[in-house]
């Protein structure tokens, strides 16, 4: 069950349509990431496939090889952030959050590299580290789906009551 639970977030983690992130502006001027299926590198764009159908030893291995090939620096750090889901999802929040920060480097913007780190922190149960990340994703992008579950995620884990037991002896 926490298997599926994981993949299913993954999905949500990895760039929607495509393979590269674009930010545009809707007419409320809010932030909003929107995906473009690219032509320029179709291992990129079948690495992200993969990873959105839960297959992600492939989705590495084809996003893998696709930087390997010239690619814009947007194009770069939206791949760099499908590996960190990627590799959050398949239970390696170390490598995740190397490829996520990578991201991140190269576009401060991309509020999905920032979500999928703050996940992979969660999963580490950082959870302070993934709340700040998780704020400056919603800084970027209010109204992503992704950024209220993982809210919610932190949330439940932070407020579990815990019971003290003392010994009156």
């Amino acid at each position: 069950m926490a298997r599926v639970l994981i993949s299913g977030f993954a999905i949500c983690l990895v760039a929607g349509n495509g393979w590269a992130q674009v930010d545009t502006v809707d007419t409320q001027k809010q932030a909003d990431s929107r995906t473009v299926l690219g032509v320029g590198n179709e291992l990129l764009a079948a690495g992200a496939e993969m990873i959105r159908a839960g297959q992600y030893e492939d989705g590495i291995r084809l996003t893998t090889q696709g930087l390997e090939r010239p690619a814009s620096t947007n194009d770069r750090a939206a791949a760099l952030s499908n590996l960190c889901a990627a590799h959050a999802a398949s239970g390696h929040p170390d490598l995740a959050i190397t490829f996520c920060t990578e991201s991140i480097s190269i576009n401060e913007k991309n509020w999905r590299a920032y979500s999928n780190r703050s996940y992979a922190f969660y999963l580490k149960g950082m959870y302070a580290q993934a709340h700040a990340d998780l704020e400056m994703a919603a800084s970027i992008s209010p109204n992503a789906r992704q950024v209220e579950q993982i809210r919610g995620m932190i949330n439940e884990r932070n407020l579990r009551p815990s019971v003290i037991m003392e010994d009156h002896r």
